[in-house]
């Protein structure tokens, strides 16, 4: 399973996702999951998947491929706005997964993946945006700032909490961590190690990109830190007397 967030925020983007992509009693194994494009120097783009690992390998293949050779259709290189760039992978990941699908089918397996992709086109304004295995996609919005795509739940209440466009990226980033960390927690099929990125508007740039194994010793005292606040919070509720 797989957990990947992004926040959209007024001072730019956060993306956080973690490595494992299957648990169980004697097998786990661990890949990337974010990707980072530059395809020109008047753009950006970062994609986190979730799903089918062979379909998602074969997504990041092809848009690459479009890139190094360039055949007269849509890739990163030449769209022109953020919504076009979901348009144009959503529209790569539809075409692996319809030609796969069949076959997967046949041995009950799900060829689907989901993906976030964020990011910014010089005189654009940057964005994050969800597109779903059908190929069509939402956008992060003011009320809704982060989208959430795996193993969602258990890492949403603390973003439902904090999250807020007026975080600093520097905060929007420990809010990630703290969503990673509480699913790893509470799921076993996501776990480190964890990777974060930022992305501060109009920089056409990625500014720290950052890896976080287990025994990380800033992850232990985020998550040594948090819980100690919750607990606190706790103790500190109005007495209950029935």
């Amino acid at each position: 399973m797989t957990y990947c967030v992004g926040l959209s925020l007024d001072s730019g983007l956060v993306f956080a996702s973690d490595s494992r992509t299957n648990a169980g009693v004697d097998y786990v194994t661990t890949y990337r999951k974010m990707h980072v494009f530059t395809p020109s120097p008047d753009r950006l783009f970062v994609i986190l998947s979730a799903g089918n690992l062979a379909t998602t390998q074969e997504v990041v293949n092809h848009i690459q491929r479009d890139l190094d050779y360039p055949g007269g259709g849509a890739n990163l290189a030449t769209v022109r706005y953020l919504f076009e760039a979901a348009e144009y992978v959503g529209a790569v990941s539809l075409a692996v997964q319809k030609e796969h699908s069949p076959a997967l089918a046949q041995s009950g397996v799900s060829g689907e993946t989901t993906l976030l992709i964020g990011g910014q086109i010089s005189g654009q304004p940057h964005g994050l945006m969800l597109i779903y295995p059908q190929g069509n996609y939402i956008t992060a919005s003011p009320e809704t700032p982060y989208l959430q795509i795996g193993e969602s739940k258990y890492g949403k209440p603390a973003l439902d909490r904090i999250a807020s466009t007026g975080l600093s990226l520097e905060d929007g980033t420990l809010l990630a961590l703290v969503s990673l960390d509480g699913t790893s927690r509470s799921n076993v099929t996501v776990g480190p190690p964890f990777e974060v990125a930022t992305y501060a508007k109009d920089s056409l740039t990625i500014g720290c990109r950052c890896r976080f194994d287990a025994d990380d010793q800033y992850l232990i005292s985020v998550r040594e830190a948090w819980n100690n606040g919750i607990q606190e919070a706790f103790r500190s509720l109005p007495k209950f007397a029935w």
